[in-house]
């Protein structure tokens, strides 16, 4: 409830009330305590406060039990005597309902909640898929190429395409980026796949969240309430956690510098914060405790939930200003040494002994500090909290999804779009490049064939010069053969005749003689006539 201007959260045993500054909200928050000590009653009573004040709030519903506020309140014999108690009637206590819109990461219990795989970022994205650092190192690189290239990267068929190419590309990348294991890649690829599995196919793509969307006020001016239902989503607590850092990353790249305002811009509640900080590398705890310093300059405020204190870092817990601690128990020295820790966390309050005191508490009860007008913690005190003016518990699911449907924001986000993007890009480069293949085994087929085809003329042609080679040297040989038995019979003849003219000379005897050497003697002087041709 606001009174006086201020948070009013609960009152001390003599009924003097305890609030917090709205002017300090914003130097963030803790809400600690052991199972059903009414931290839940408590964050609902600051997320009221906060939208009556006209302040968004971003609550991450794990049990469900948050998405009563958008009902009011419900009256019981219990309710009548803590307002009894607390005066409340006077103060103007009424039930009612705050403007809430649902949102849920796989688009089942509330309006689909996506962002961008470029948006995550590689460092955020590592932790999701758990990678170790070599992995992280080259998801990173995977990044610096999608960059250096003009490939956008919205969802996971988008990052899987990314690596695919990277992959069967990288002796051409790696004189710029340096060596990339085939295996490595495959590694990440796998888990890129689990992640989809797990909802990572719907969470990532467009329309991605558009986080100014959140800084919106519903009917007569009450800060909007935008409950995460998170009871799936809790079951995957890398996918829970990193998403919920990615939120306070936007949120401070994207507001502007406001300073110390009068109130927060919005507020974030992380219940189960534990699950924020378990398994995370030192990196990535570096930049949750750079965000959760920095992020009070542009007017956020952010509360963490959690069962006990020693289950957010250090670097994180000192940032934590404004501290509500319920019961703890200390069943074991490891448990004993836990709740010292947390009484040694807030001024010593000479009244009481705060060890002592925050093992007694009862139900609905916490020690409690606050920062003052000059930012000084207060000592610490013992404060019964107030109840609620909304519903507490679940609502059902007809009344849920019919609240859903009427958000003004359901329309934007509901339909999926899958814009051109990198997988789109690497498929169609695949494809030209395919069909450059296709075309040069084309062109080197024809090129084939046709000096097969040179190679086949040129032997024919070769086979015809030999075979008129041939032809001419049959045809000279028989003209040679012709000429010789030509001048054999001409120079024969001649012979005779000579021989006879001789004969006629000598006589008988020497006309048979002078016919035998005048033939000889024709044909010897035929053949050398024609040797002498040739």
């Amino acid at each position: 409830m606001i009174r006086d201007g201020k948070i009013w959260i609960g009152n001390l045993a003599d009924g003097t009330n305890i609030s917090l500054l709205p002017q300090m909200a914003n130097r963030h928050g803790l809400i600690a305590g052991a199972t059903g000590t009414g931290k839940t009653v408590t964050l609902k009573v600051l997320a009221e406060s906060f939208s009556d004040m006209g302040v968004p709030v971003f609550l991450a519903d794990v049990k469900g039990d948050l998405s009563g506020m958008i009902n009011p309140g419900i009256d019981s014999e219990d309710m009548q005597e803590r307002i009894r108690r607390f005066g409340l009637a006077e103060a103007g206590f009424q039930y009612q309902n705050y403007p809430g819109t649902f949102w849920d990461i796989y688009g089942q219990k509330g309006v689909q909640l996506r962002t961008t795989v470029s948006e995550m970022g590689p460092l955020l994205l590592a932790r999701i898929l758990d990678l170790n650092q070599l992995q992280s190192d080259l998801l990173s690189i995977a990044f610096k190429i999608a960059d250096d290239n003009g490939l956008l990267l919205i969802d996971t068929k988008d990052l899987k395409a990314l690596l695919n190419w990277v992959s069967a590309n990288r002796k051409e990348l790696e004189p710029e980026y340096g060596k990339m294991s085939p295996a490595s890649i495959a590694a990440i690829l796998r888990a890129v796949v689990a992640l989809e599995i797990a909802g990572g196919e719907t969470f990532f793509g467009e329309p991605a969240l558009n986080i100014l969307d959140w800084l919106s006020v519903g009917a007569g001016g009450k800060g909007m309430i935008h409950i995460l239902d998170s009871e799936s989503l809790i079951n995957n607590g890398r996918l829970y956690s990193t998403f919920l850092l990615w939120l306070l990353s936007e949120l401070f790249e994207m507001l502007p510098e406001v300073g110390d305002a009068d109130k927060p811009k919005i507020v974030f509640f992380f219940d189960e914060a534990h699950l924020l900080f378990k398994d995370a590398p030192k990196a990535l705890l570096d930049k949750i405790e750079q965000v959760v310093k920095l992020v009070r300059s542009k007017g956020v405020g952010v509360y963490f939930c959690t069962q006990n204190p020693r289950d957010i870092p250090d670097g994180v817990l000192a940032q934590l200003s404004n501290k509500i601690q319920h019961a703890l128990r200390a069943y074991t020295p490891s448990d004993q040494r836990a709740v010292r820790a947390a009484a040694d966390s807030f001024r010593t309050n000479p009244e009481f002994n705060t060890y002592d005191t925050i093992m007694e508490l009862g139900v609905g009860e916490a020690v409690v500090s606050m920062l003052d007008e000059d930012g000084i913690p207060s000592v610490a005190q013992r404060v019964a909290i107030l109840p609620p003016q909304s519903q507490m518990g679940h609502i059902d699911d007809v009344t849920r999804d019919t609240y859903v449907r009427r958000s003004q924001l359901y329309g934007k986000y509901a339909q999926p779009v899958d814009p051109d993007s990198a997988y789109e890009f690497l498929q169609r480069k695949g494809l030209e490049a395919e069909a450059e293949a296709a075309r040069a085994a084309e062109e080197a087929a024809r090129a084939k064939e046709e000096a097969l085809k040179a190679k086949e003329a040129a032997k024919e042609a070769a086979a015809a010069e030999k075979e008129a080679e041939r032809e001419a040297k049959a045809k000279a040989k028989a003209v040679n053969n012709a000429a010789k038995t030509v001048s054999s019979s001409v120079a024969g003849t001649v012979g005779r005749e000579v021989g006879k003219s001789v004969g006629s000379i000598f006589g008988k005897f020497g006309k048979t003689l002078g016919g035998n050497l005048g033939a000889s003697l024709g044909r010897g002087i035929i053949g050398t006539i024609f040797r002498l041709r040739e």
